[in-house]
């Protein structure tokens, strides 16, 4: 493992009856980048992410965070280490505020019971601390707008605002941009390279643009295994790579 690295994984392998969805993968995620995982549909991507986060439990290999063995932790274990998939805690209540949602998020970080119906002082001390993250991610004008309400590119806005309301030193986001409009992919593009700032960010993501304008590196995966990685410029002018998705299939 490089020095450097955040995460790493070591011979990472799922399988599944004989099939395996990952087969031998080799990451090395540098601290303070935006690594891209992309490759065909079906290649192992999303398999590849609920590994990391111990949603599913590898068949062999090693995952080291930090230079730590945490292969065998449990996936609240790993969240508690800094390591968020941002589903994990994006599912926003829609009857709630956008504000009400972040400070639902801060009292899971601070190890508060979700008691809603304790006093509105005890409640609203995390208000400052949420009308912070909304602003971060452009919702200032929305803290007081039912989740449920919100434009679809305002709702994953949202999402991230609740991931980032734990804190996490390394933020796994599954395909961000998906169903989103171009205004909101720009919107939401912006974001990603903000909140990159003091963290480290795997995403998996389909559309290819943002993926070259963001990632520092990329790894693309085909058939489970570790096909190309590098800079944009390195991926996307291998041979390799461009018959892989030249088979029909898209990252």
């Amino acid at each position: 493992m490089r020095a450097e690295a955040i995460l790493a994984t070591r011979d990472l392998t799922i399988e599944f009856k004989g099939f395996k969805a990952v087969d031998g993968v080799n990451l090395n995620i540098e601290q303070g980048t935006i690594h891209a995982l992309i490759g065909p549909n079906g290649a192992g991507k999303t398999t590849c992410f609920n590994l990391l986060t111990k949603f599913l439990t590898p068949t062999k290999g090693t995952i080291l965070y930090k230079g730590r063995d945490i292969t065998a932790l449990k996936p609240a274990e790993i969240a508690r280490l800094g390591i968020v998939r941002s589903f994990q805690i994006s599912a926003v209540f829609a009857q709630f505020t956008a504000l009400e949602n972040v400070r639902v998020a801060l009292q899971r970080r601070r190890g508060d019971s979700f008691d809603f119906w304790r006093s509105e002082r005890v409640l609203t001390r995390y208000d400052r601390e949420a009308r912070e993250l909304l602003e971060a991610v452009g919702l200032a004008d929305y803290a007081s707008v039912r989740a449920g309400e919100l434009p679809y590119g305002r709702k994953r806005a949202l999402e991230v605002a609740t991931t980032l309301a734990l804190d996490p030193s390394m933020l796994l986001l599954d395909e961000p941009l998906a169903g989103m409009g171009h205004e909101d992919v720009d919107r939401m593009a912006a974001l990603i390279r903000h909140v990159s700032t003091n963290r480290t960010i795997l995403m998996v993501e389909h559309n290819l643009s943002v993926v070259a304008s963001l990632s520092d590196r990329i790894t693309v995966l085909a058939r489970g295994k570790v096909l190309a990685e590098g800079s944009y410029a390195t991926v996307s002018s291998d041979e390799r790579v461009v018959e892989a998705y030249m088979g029909g299939m898209h990252a």
